[in-house]
């Protein structure tokens, strides 16, 4: 089954903004800090959106290491 989700695209600005669907947001842990990455494909052509927990800076330093 493909679940789809269509957003209202807002000017704002010299720029566009977008809201996510608190549907994509369930599996993560929201009381942590969270980014939000585009990634552009250009084989399909196609924007992919991901969800990763932001580090903060000790996090940083230690995955670097």
């Amino acid at each position: 089954m493909t679940v789809r989700f269509k957003r209202k695209l807002y000017s704002r600005g010299g720029s566009y903004e977008t809201t996510i669907p608190i549907q994509m947001l369930f599996s993560n842990d929201l009381s942590e800090k969270n980014d939000v990455i585009f990634e552009y494909d250009k084989k399909s052509g196609r924007w992919l959106i991901s969800i990763e927990r932001r580090l903060n800076e000790k996090q940083k330093h230690i995955e670097k290491s």
